[in-house]
């Protein structure tokens, strides 16, 4: 078996091209993620994480809701259906919270991509000062995978929702400081 490595400078040049210029107004609007429980979900992101509920959308015929979560002040979601969509839509790093009706009765469990076969890794939230980020954690009984001082990463921390998805917790500060 021949040395694990990371891939070359040259390799990496040779993957990337400039953006077309027809991207130019793209954005990573949203990652979407299964909840089991909306009530324990919402509870979670708007306490643990200071998130709001920016716009939540039912499907009445397909039995699904969605919840967008992101940071934005309150006084800036528009009020009328058609605004709050189109400005929804152009905010950047939403989190999707997806609840297929009735999974919170049963023994549905997603898959957090974590454990094999692995996938999706997690969401990052950036904060001004991890470790007290986790002394808050800590005092709202958050479920920790990794705490800022354990392992060689020292100065991040993992976390876990009610679904069991990672939540990586740094900070721009402690990443600077510590780069490569």
């Amino acid at each position: 078996m021949s040395e694990l490595k990371p891939m070359s400078a040259a390799d990496q040049a040779a993957s990337i091209v400039n953006p077309d210029v027809a991207t130019k107004d793209y954005i990573m609007q949203q990652t979407m993620m299964r909840v089991k429980d909306p009530k324990k979900s919402l509870r979670f992101y708007t306490e643990v994480l200071g998130m709001r509920l920016l716009r939540r959308f039912d499907f009445e015929a397909m039995k699904f809701s969605l919840y967008f979560m992101g940071y934005a002040e309150e006084s800036e979601i528009p009020k009328g259906d058609k605004e709050s969509v189109m400005w929804l839509c152009k905010q950047k790093a939403t989190v999707e919270l997806t609840h297929n009706w009735g999974t919170e009765n049963d023994d549905t469990e997603y898959h957090n991509g974590n454990s094999d076969p692995r996938g999706f890794g997690h969401i990052g939230i950036s904060v001004p000062d991890v470790f007290e980020a986790c002394e808050r954690f800590e005092k709202l009984n958050v479920k920790f995978i990794k705490r800022p001082n354990d392992g060689k990463m020292r100065g991040i921390a993992f976390i876990q929702d009610p679904d069991g998805y990672w939540i990586e917790i740094l900070s721009a500060k402690d990443m600077a400081a510590n780069a490569v």
